[in-house]
Protein backbone atom coordinates (compact mmCIF):
# COMPACT_ATOMS: atom_id res chain seq x y z
CA UNK A 1 0.00 0.00 0.00
CA UNK A 2 1.69 3.63 -0.66
CA UNK A 3 1.86 6.38 1.62
CA UNK A 4 -1.45 8.20 2.02
CA UNK A 5 -0.54 11.80 0.97
CA UNK A 6 -2.96 14.91 2.48
CA UNK A 7 -4.55 16.71 -0.39
CA UNK A 8 -5.71 20.02 -0.47
CA UNK A 9 -9.64 20.14 -0.16
CA UNK A 10 -11.87 23.53 0.68
CA UNK A 11 -8.64 25.58 1.81
CA UNK A 12 -7.08 22.94 4.15
CA UNK A 13 -4.69 19.70 3.91
CA UNK A 14 -6.98 17.01 4.92
CA UNK A 15 -6.66 13.17 4.63
CA UNK A 16 -8.25 12.13 0.90
CA UNK A 17 -11.22 10.38 3.08
CA UNK A 18 -14.30 12.18 2.29
CA UNK A 19 -17.97 10.68 4.24
CA UNK A 20 -20.73 10.45 2.16
CA UNK A 21 -23.72 12.71 2.26
CA UNK A 22 -26.70 10.62 3.11
CA UNK A 23 -30.00 11.69 3.43
CA UNK A 24 -32.78 11.56 5.52
CA UNK A 25 -31.42 12.46 8.76
CA UNK A 26 -28.56 9.46 8.08
CA UNK A 27 -25.68 11.45 7.72
CA UNK A 28 -25.92 13.92 10.30
CA UNK A 29 -23.96 16.58 12.54
CA UNK A 30 -22.47 14.15 15.18
CA UNK A 31 -21.27 11.62 12.35
CA UNK A 32 -19.64 14.16 10.41
CA UNK A 33 -17.85 16.10 12.96
CA UNK A 34 -16.36 12.79 14.36
CA UNK A 35 -15.32 12.26 10.65
CA UNK A 36 -13.58 15.82 9.74
CA UNK A 37 -12.03 15.34 13.53
CA UNK A 38 -10.33 12.61 12.39
CA UNK A 39 -8.43 14.07 9.62
CA UNK A 40 -10.56 13.86 6.64
CA UNK A 41 -13.73 16.07 4.97
CA UNK A 42 -17.05 15.45 7.09
CA UNK A 43 -20.52 15.76 4.94
CA UNK A 44 -23.78 15.97 6.98
CA UNK A 45 -26.92 16.16 4.76
CA UNK A 46 -29.00 18.89 3.97
CA UNK A 47 -31.96 17.03 2.72
CA UNK A 48 -34.48 17.43 5.70
CA UNK A 49 -32.36 17.14 8.33
CA UNK A 50 -33.40 16.88 12.24
CA UNK A 51 -33.56 19.40 14.93
CA UNK A 52 -34.14 19.18 18.35
CA UNK A 53 -36.41 20.54 21.35
CA UNK A 54 -35.12 21.60 24.45
CA UNK A 55 -34.49 18.64 25.73
CA UNK A 56 -33.03 17.21 23.54
CA UNK A 57 -35.72 15.14 21.84
CA UNK A 58 -35.78 15.08 18.05
CA UNK A 59 -38.44 17.13 16.52
CA UNK A 60 -40.36 14.79 14.15
CA UNK A 61 -41.78 16.32 11.02
CA UNK A 62 -45.37 16.34 10.86
CA UNK A 63 -47.19 18.65 8.70
CA UNK A 64 -50.57 20.79 9.30
CA UNK A 65 -51.34 22.53 6.36
CA UNK A 66 -54.26 21.89 4.14
CA UNK A 67 -52.75 22.34 0.89
CA UNK A 68 -49.69 20.90 -0.59
CA UNK A 69 -48.55 24.66 -0.88
CA UNK A 70 -48.35 25.12 2.77
CA UNK A 71 -46.41 21.70 3.54
CA UNK A 72 -43.93 22.59 1.37
CA UNK A 73 -43.45 25.57 3.56
CA UNK A 74 -43.42 23.56 6.07
CA UNK A 75 -41.04 21.29 4.99
CA UNK A 76 -38.42 23.81 3.64
CA UNK A 77 -38.56 25.43 7.19
CA UNK A 78 -38.13 21.81 8.92
CA UNK A 79 -35.07 21.92 6.52
CA UNK A 80 -33.41 24.82 7.03
CA UNK A 81 -33.78 24.56 10.93
CA UNK A 82 -32.04 21.06 10.75
CA UNK A 83 -29.43 21.80 8.63
CA UNK A 84 -28.87 24.65 10.83
CA UNK A 85 -28.40 22.61 13.65
CA UNK A 86 -26.53 19.97 12.17
CA UNK A 87 -23.95 21.87 10.99
CA UNK A 88 -23.03 23.47 14.53
CA UNK A 89 -23.21 20.15 16.00
CA UNK A 90 -20.56 19.07 13.22
CA UNK A 91 -18.64 22.60 14.15
CA UNK A 92 -18.45 21.66 17.76
CA UNK A 93 -17.37 18.41 17.16
CA UNK A 94 -14.89 18.96 14.80
CA UNK A 95 -12.90 21.93 15.91
CA UNK A 96 -12.20 25.13 14.10
CA UNK A 97 -10.09 24.18 11.24
CA UNK A 98 -11.83 20.56 10.30
CA UNK A 99 -13.36 20.53 6.85
CA UNK A 100 -17.50 20.07 6.92
CA UNK A 101 -19.12 19.89 3.77
CA UNK A 102 -22.93 19.71 3.59
CA UNK A 103 -24.68 17.23 0.69
CA UNK A 104 -27.85 18.69 -0.81
CA UNK A 105 -29.62 17.47 -3.94
CA UNK A 106 -30.54 19.50 -6.51
CA UNK A 107 -33.85 17.26 -7.48
CA UNK A 108 -34.90 18.12 -3.80
CA UNK A 109 -38.03 19.94 -2.79
CA UNK A 110 -36.69 23.77 -2.24
CA UNK A 111 -32.94 22.90 -2.34
CA UNK A 112 -31.97 26.34 -3.54
CA UNK A 113 -34.03 28.13 -0.54
CA UNK A 114 -32.92 25.35 2.04
CA UNK A 115 -29.66 25.79 1.04
CA UNK A 116 -29.15 29.60 0.94
CA UNK A 117 -31.03 29.30 4.76
CA UNK A 118 -28.54 26.82 5.98
CA UNK A 119 -25.59 28.99 4.77
CA UNK A 120 -27.13 32.24 6.37
CA UNK A 121 -28.07 30.55 9.41
CA UNK A 122 -24.51 28.59 10.09
CA UNK A 123 -22.35 31.12 8.62
CA UNK A 124 -18.44 30.88 8.80
CA UNK A 125 -19.46 27.03 9.98
CA UNK A 126 -19.35 25.42 6.71
CA UNK A 127 -16.70 25.00 4.20
CA UNK A 128 -17.98 23.08 0.91
CA UNK A 129 -20.95 21.60 -1.01
CA UNK A 130 -21.73 18.92 -2.82
CA UNK A 131 -24.70 18.57 -4.72
CA UNK A 132 -25.70 15.62 -7.30
CA UNK A 133 -29.10 14.07 -8.01
CA UNK A 134 -29.52 16.50 -11.50
CA UNK A 135 -27.75 18.82 -13.16
CA UNK A 136 -26.94 21.65 -10.38
CA UNK A 137 -26.12 24.71 -12.54
CA UNK A 138 -26.96 27.30 -9.72
CA UNK A 139 -24.61 25.79 -7.31
CA UNK A 140 -21.74 27.44 -8.58
CA UNK A 141 -23.08 30.71 -7.94
CA UNK A 142 -24.70 29.75 -4.68
CA UNK A 143 -21.39 28.62 -3.43
CA UNK A 144 -19.58 31.30 -4.33
CA UNK A 145 -22.17 33.87 -3.10
CA UNK A 146 -20.97 32.37 0.52
CA UNK A 147 -17.42 32.09 -0.21
CA UNK A 148 -17.44 28.38 0.15
CA UNK A 149 -16.47 25.78 -2.39
CA UNK A 150 -18.40 23.26 -4.42
CA UNK A 151 -18.33 19.80 -5.57
CA UNK A 152 -20.90 18.71 -7.97
CA UNK A 153 -21.42 15.52 -7.95
CA UNK A 154 -21.38 13.85 -11.65
CA UNK A 155 -21.71 10.15 -13.20
CA UNK A 156 -20.09 10.84 -16.99
CA UNK A 157 -17.40 13.40 -18.45
CA UNK A 158 -20.12 14.62 -20.62
CA UNK A 159 -22.49 15.94 -18.11
CA UNK A 160 -19.52 17.92 -16.24
CA UNK A 161 -18.43 19.16 -19.13
CA UNK A 162 -22.16 20.33 -19.83
CA UNK A 163 -22.19 22.24 -16.45
CA UNK A 164 -18.64 23.84 -16.80
CA UNK A 165 -20.27 25.48 -20.51
CA UNK A 166 -23.09 26.39 -19.01
CA UNK A 167 -22.72 27.82 -15.38
CA UNK A 168 -18.71 26.27 -13.46
CA UNK A 169 -16.65 28.22 -15.67
CA UNK A 170 -17.84 31.71 -14.52
CA UNK A 171 -16.94 30.51 -10.79
CA UNK A 172 -13.98 28.15 -11.12
CA UNK A 173 -12.17 29.89 -8.39
CA UNK A 174 -14.52 27.95 -5.75
CA UNK A 175 -14.66 24.28 -7.57
CA UNK A 176 -13.02 22.38 -4.78
CA UNK A 177 -13.17 19.66 -6.59
CA UNK A 178 -15.63 17.23 -8.62
CA UNK A 179 -16.99 13.81 -7.53
CA UNK A 180 -17.22 11.20 -10.01
CA UNK A 181 -19.98 8.73 -8.42
CA UNK A 182 -19.87 5.71 -10.05
CA UNK A 183 -23.58 4.41 -11.25
CA UNK A 184 -23.30 1.29 -11.52
CA UNK A 185 -22.01 0.63 -7.30
CA UNK A 186 -23.16 4.20 -5.46
CA UNK A 187 -25.58 4.03 -2.84
CA UNK A 188 -28.83 5.84 -3.47
CA UNK A 189 -29.85 7.74 -6.36
CA UNK A 190 -27.58 6.96 -9.39
CA UNK A 191 -26.63 9.02 -12.29
CA UNK A 192 -27.43 6.48 -15.13
CA UNK A 193 -28.05 7.96 -18.37
CA UNK A 194 -30.59 6.62 -20.87
CA UNK A 195 -27.56 5.04 -23.71
CA UNK A 196 -26.12 3.26 -20.45
CA UNK A 197 -27.16 0.13 -19.22
CA UNK A 198 -27.85 -0.66 -16.08
CA UNK A 199 -27.08 -4.63 -16.39
CA UNK A 200 -23.80 -3.66 -18.17
CA UNK A 201 -21.93 -1.83 -15.43
CA UNK A 202 -18.35 0.02 -17.03
CA UNK A 203 -15.09 0.14 -15.31
CA UNK A 204 -14.78 3.47 -12.96
CA UNK A 205 -11.11 4.32 -14.48
CA UNK A 206 -11.29 5.15 -18.20
CA UNK A 207 -14.55 7.00 -17.22
CA UNK A 208 -12.17 8.77 -14.69
CA UNK A 209 -9.27 9.58 -16.93
CA UNK A 210 -12.25 10.83 -19.74
CA UNK A 211 -13.13 13.74 -16.79
CA UNK A 212 -9.82 13.67 -16.03
CA UNK A 213 -9.28 14.91 -19.41
CA UNK A 214 -12.32 17.26 -20.03
CA UNK A 215 -10.68 19.03 -16.81
CA UNK A 216 -7.31 19.38 -18.01
CA UNK A 217 -9.59 21.04 -21.09
CA UNK A 218 -10.98 23.49 -18.60
CA UNK A 219 -7.45 24.81 -16.82
CA UNK A 220 -8.48 21.90 -13.96
CA UNK A 221 -6.05 19.78 -14.45
CA UNK A 222 -4.68 20.17 -10.23
CA UNK A 223 -8.20 20.40 -9.17
CA UNK A 224 -9.36 17.32 -6.98
CA UNK A 225 -11.34 14.12 -8.47
CA UNK A 226 -13.22 12.02 -5.64
CA UNK A 227 -14.28 9.14 -6.75
CA UNK A 228 -17.84 8.05 -4.92
CA UNK A 229 -19.31 4.29 -5.01
CA UNK A 230 -17.84 1.22 -4.87
CA UNK A 231 -15.13 2.45 -2.64
CA UNK A 232 -14.26 0.07 0.39
CA UNK A 233 -10.59 0.06 1.16
CA UNK A 234 -7.78 1.79 -0.40
CA UNK A 235 -5.66 -1.08 -0.98
CA UNK A 236 -7.91 -1.57 -3.87
CA UNK A 237 -7.29 1.51 -5.39
CA UNK A 238 -3.57 2.11 -4.74
CA UNK A 239 -2.87 2.23 -8.79
CA UNK A 240 -5.09 5.63 -8.66
CA UNK A 241 -2.78 7.09 -5.95
CA UNK A 242 0.28 9.72 -7.88
CA UNK A 243 -1.43 8.45 -10.70
CA UNK A 244 -0.68 11.00 -13.70
CA UNK A 245 -3.68 9.89 -15.05
CA UNK A 246 -6.01 10.45 -12.61
CA UNK A 247 -4.20 13.60 -10.99
CA UNK A 248 -4.95 14.76 -7.49
CA UNK A 249 -7.52 12.20 -5.96
CA UNK A 250 -9.39 11.36 -2.96
CA UNK A 251 -11.92 8.84 -1.67
CA UNK A 252 -15.46 8.76 -0.69
CA UNK A 253 -17.14 6.16 1.61
CA UNK A 254 -20.98 6.62 1.77
CA UNK A 255 -21.91 2.91 3.18
CA UNK A 256 -19.18 1.86 5.50
CA UNK A 257 -19.82 5.14 7.84
CA UNK A 258 -23.24 3.42 8.45
CA UNK A 259 -21.84 1.04 10.52
CA UNK A 260 -20.16 3.47 13.00
CA UNK A 261 -20.99 4.12 16.96
CA UNK A 262 -21.34 8.01 15.83
CA UNK A 263 -23.94 6.66 12.82
CA UNK A 264 -27.21 7.65 13.54
CA UNK A 265 -28.92 4.69 12.06
CA UNK A 266 -30.97 2.26 14.42
CA UNK A 267 -29.43 -0.91 15.73
CA UNK A 268 -31.73 -3.08 13.70
CA UNK A 269 -30.66 -1.13 10.36
CA UNK A 270 -27.16 -1.86 11.86
CA UNK A 271 -27.12 -5.68 12.42
CA UNK A 272 -28.96 -5.66 8.87
CA UNK A 273 -25.96 -4.83 7.04
CA UNK A 274 -23.60 -7.00 8.75
CA UNK A 275 -26.01 -9.96 7.35
CA UNK A 276 -26.32 -8.82 3.49
CA UNK A 277 -25.03 -11.07 0.94
CA UNK A 278 -24.13 -10.05 -2.48
CA UNK A 279 -26.76 -9.25 -5.03
CA UNK A 280 -28.73 -8.14 -1.84
CA UNK A 281 -28.46 -4.61 -2.84
CA UNK A 282 -29.64 -3.93 -6.22
CA UNK A 283 -30.66 -1.32 -9.18
CA UNK A 284 -34.39 -0.22 -9.38
CA UNK A 285 -36.15 2.61 -10.77
CA UNK A 286 -39.18 2.67 -8.38
CA UNK A 287 -38.39 6.37 -7.10
CA UNK A 288 -40.56 8.94 -7.56
CA UNK A 289 -37.81 11.16 -8.83
CA UNK A 290 -37.75 8.74 -12.06
CA UNK A 291 -33.48 7.95 -11.38
CA UNK A 292 -32.26 5.02 -10.52
CA UNK A 293 -31.21 3.58 -7.45
CA UNK A 294 -29.89 1.24 -5.52
CA UNK A 295 -31.47 -0.25 -1.65
CA UNK A 296 -31.34 -3.58 -0.21
CA UNK A 297 -33.54 -6.05 -1.23
CA UNK A 298 -36.26 -6.58 1.09
CA UNK A 299 -40.43 -7.08 1.42
CA UNK A 300 -40.71 -3.07 0.47
CA UNK A 301 -38.69 -3.28 -2.26
CA UNK A 302 -40.86 -6.71 -3.39
CA UNK A 303 -43.63 -5.10 -2.84
CA UNK A 304 -43.20 -2.60 -5.60
CA UNK A 305 -41.66 -5.31 -7.60
CA UNK A 306 -44.74 -7.29 -7.26
CA UNK A 307 -46.77 -4.71 -7.77
CA UNK A 308 -45.42 -3.27 -11.35
CA UNK A 309 -46.10 -6.94 -12.48
CA UNK A 310 -49.77 -6.96 -11.58
CA UNK A 311 -49.75 -4.56 -14.52
CA UNK A 312 -51.85 -4.72 -17.94
CA UNK A 313 -52.54 -1.91 -20.75
CA UNK A 314 -56.20 -0.57 -21.39
CA UNK A 315 -57.92 1.44 -23.91
CA UNK A 316 -61.25 3.53 -22.89
CA UNK A 317 -62.51 1.88 -26.40
CA UNK A 318 -62.00 -1.02 -28.00
CA UNK A 319 -58.51 -0.57 -30.16
CA UNK A 320 -56.94 -3.20 -32.44
CA UNK A 321 -56.19 -6.25 -29.73
CA UNK A 322 -57.98 -4.35 -26.80
CA UNK A 323 -60.95 -5.39 -27.89
CA UNK A 324 -62.11 -7.71 -24.35
CA UNK A 325 -64.06 -5.44 -21.62
CA UNK A 326 -63.20 -5.36 -17.72
CA UNK A 327 -65.22 -3.58 -15.22
CA UNK A 328 -63.31 -1.49 -12.70
CA UNK A 329 -64.03 0.18 -10.14
CA UNK A 330 -67.20 0.82 -7.91
CA UNK A 331 -69.47 1.53 -10.45
CA UNK A 332 -68.10 -1.44 -12.36
CA UNK A 333 -66.95 1.22 -15.66
CA UNK A 334 -65.77 -0.75 -18.54
CA UNK A 335 -62.14 -0.29 -20.09
CA UNK A 336 -61.09 -2.67 -22.51
CA UNK A 337 -57.78 -5.22 -22.56
CA UNK A 338 -56.93 -8.09 -24.53
CA UNK A 339 -58.33 -11.17 -23.74
CA UNK A 340 -55.12 -12.76 -22.06
CA UNK A 341 -55.03 -9.41 -19.75
CA UNK A 342 -58.50 -9.96 -19.02
CA UNK A 343 -57.41 -13.39 -17.25
CA UNK A 344 -54.74 -12.22 -15.69
CA UNK A 345 -56.53 -9.11 -13.93
CA UNK A 346 -59.30 -11.74 -13.17
CA UNK A 347 -57.01 -14.32 -11.45
CA UNK A 348 -55.42 -11.42 -9.83
CA UNK A 349 -58.87 -9.91 -8.27
CA UNK A 350 -59.85 -13.48 -7.12
CA UNK A 351 -56.39 -13.38 -4.88
CA UNK A 352 -57.70 -9.97 -3.22
CA UNK A 353 -56.14 -7.35 -5.63
CA UNK A 354 -59.83 -6.15 -6.58
CA UNK A 355 -58.55 -1.96 -6.58
CA UNK A 356 -57.33 -1.21 -10.44
CA UNK A 357 -55.42 1.86 -10.16
CA UNK A 358 -54.56 3.90 -13.15
CA UNK A 359 -50.64 4.94 -14.26
CA UNK A 360 -49.72 7.75 -16.35
CA UNK A 361 -49.01 5.42 -19.06
CA UNK A 362 -52.38 3.81 -19.49
CA UNK A 363 -51.51 0.75 -18.04
CA UNK A 364 -53.56 -0.54 -14.44
CA UNK A 365 -52.16 -1.99 -11.66
CA UNK A 366 -53.67 -4.26 -9.25
CA UNK A 367 -53.69 -3.68 -5.84
CA UNK A 368 -55.61 -4.86 -2.09
CA UNK A 369 -58.25 -2.12 -0.95
CA UNK A 370 -55.51 -1.43 2.27
CA UNK A 371 -52.74 -0.84 -0.42
CA UNK A 372 -55.18 1.23 -2.97
CA UNK A 373 -56.00 2.90 0.65
CA UNK A 374 -52.19 4.17 1.97
CA UNK A 375 -51.13 5.31 -1.71
CA UNK A 376 -53.78 7.47 -2.08
CA UNK A 377 -53.45 8.97 1.28
CA UNK A 378 -49.86 9.44 0.48
CA UNK A 379 -50.43 11.49 -2.36
CA UNK A 380 -52.96 13.38 -1.37
CA UNK A 381 -50.59 14.18 2.01
CA UNK A 382 -47.87 15.31 -0.06
CA UNK A 383 -45.77 17.81 1.47
CA UNK A 384 -43.82 18.45 -1.64
CA UNK A 385 -40.08 16.61 -0.69
CA UNK A 386 -38.98 16.81 -4.34
CA UNK A 387 -39.02 19.69 -7.03
CA UNK A 388 -41.29 17.63 -9.09
CA UNK A 389 -42.62 14.09 -7.98
CA UNK A 390 -44.04 11.62 -10.44
CA UNK A 391 -45.79 9.63 -7.08
CA UNK A 392 -48.01 12.59 -6.23
CA UNK A 393 -47.51 14.67 -9.56
CA UNK A 394 -46.47 17.49 -7.17
CA UNK A 395 -44.08 20.16 -9.07
CA UNK A 396 -43.08 22.74 -7.09
CA UNK A 397 -43.22 25.44 -9.80
CA UNK A 398 -46.15 28.04 -10.05
CA UNK A 399 -48.76 25.38 -11.39
CA UNK A 400 -48.17 23.01 -8.42
CA UNK A 401 -48.32 19.93 -10.60
CA UNK A 402 -46.24 17.91 -12.82
CA UNK A 403 -49.15 17.94 -15.71
CA UNK A 404 -49.22 14.06 -15.70
CA UNK A 405 -51.46 11.70 -13.35
CA UNK A 406 -50.02 10.01 -10.10
CA UNK A 407 -48.25 7.27 -10.46
CA UNK A 408 -49.19 4.84 -7.91
CA UNK A 409 -46.43 2.31 -8.99
CA UNK A 410 -44.00 4.84 -6.88
CA UNK A 411 -44.20 5.65 -3.35
CA UNK A 412 -43.83 8.48 -1.27
CA UNK A 413 -40.07 9.27 -0.43
CA UNK A 414 -40.44 11.39 2.60
CA UNK A 415 -42.34 8.74 4.14
CA UNK A 416 -40.28 6.04 4.47
CA UNK A 417 -36.88 7.80 4.53
CA UNK A 418 -38.14 9.72 7.62
CA UNK A 419 -39.28 6.36 9.04
CA UNK A 420 -36.38 3.78 8.44
CA UNK A 421 -34.33 7.07 9.35
CA UNK A 422 -36.35 7.65 13.26
CA UNK A 423 -37.44 3.67 13.71
CA UNK A 424 -36.75 -0.47 13.70
CA UNK A 425 -38.90 -0.60 11.07
CA UNK A 426 -36.38 -1.67 8.30
CA UNK A 427 -38.38 -4.42 6.48
CA UNK A 428 -41.09 -2.35 5.24
CA UNK A 429 -39.76 1.19 4.41
CA UNK A 430 -36.50 2.03 1.46
CA UNK A 431 -32.78 1.27 3.04
CA UNK A 432 -30.57 2.70 0.61
CA UNK A 433 -26.78 1.00 0.55
CA UNK A 434 -23.92 0.92 -1.90
CA UNK A 435 -23.33 -2.30 -3.58
CA UNK A 436 -20.45 -3.24 -1.86
CA UNK A 437 -22.83 -3.50 1.24
CA UNK A 438 -22.52 -7.13 1.84
CA UNK A 439 -18.25 -6.84 1.99
CA UNK A 440 -19.82 -6.57 6.06
CA UNK A 441 -20.04 -9.49 6.70
CA UNK A 442 -16.76 -10.85 5.26
CA UNK A 443 -14.81 -8.22 6.56
CA UNK A 444 -12.52 -8.91 9.23
CA UNK A 445 -12.82 -5.11 10.70
CA UNK A 446 -16.33 -6.42 11.78
CA UNK A 447 -16.03 -9.74 13.01
CA UNK A 448 -18.33 -10.98 16.06
CA UNK A 449 -20.31 -7.87 15.03
CA UNK A 450 -18.02 -5.10 16.00
CA UNK A 451 -19.23 -1.45 14.91
CA UNK A 452 -16.47 1.15 15.16
CA UNK A 453 -16.06 4.44 16.47
CA UNK A 454 -15.45 7.09 13.09
CA UNK A 455 -11.82 7.35 14.29
CA UNK A 456 -11.27 3.55 14.45
CA UNK A 457 -12.79 3.19 11.09
CA UNK A 458 -10.63 6.61 9.80
CA UNK A 459 -7.41 4.66 11.24
CA UNK A 460 -8.78 1.25 9.71
CA UNK A 461 -9.10 3.28 5.94
CA UNK A 462 -5.08 4.97 6.87
CA UNK A 463 -3.91 1.51 6.59
CA UNK A 464 -5.37 0.55 3.09
CA UNK A 465 -7.87 -1.70 5.15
Amino acid sequence: MKPLNSIRISGRDVLPLVEGGKGVAVSNGESSGAWAKAGGVGTFSGVNADSYDAEGHTIRQIYHGRTRRERHEELVAYAVRGGITQAKIARDIAGPDARIHINILWEMGGAERVLHGVLEGAKGVVNGVTCGAGMPYRIAQIAASYGIWYYPIVSSARAFRALWKRAYHKFSDWLGGVVYEDPWLAGGHNGLSNSEDPLRPEAPLPRVRELRDVMRECGLAETPIVMAGGVWCLREWADWLDNPEVGPVAFQFGTRPLLTQESPISPAWKRRLLTLKKGDVYLNRFSPTGFWSSGVRNPFLEELHQRSERQIAYTMAPVGEHDTELKIGPRGRPVFVTHTDKDHAQAWMSNGFVEAMKTPDSTLIFVTPEKSHEIRTDQIECMGCLSACAFSNWSQHEEGSTGKKADPRSFCIQKTLQDISHSESIDHNLMFAGHAAYRFADDPFYANGFVPTVKQLVDRLVTGD
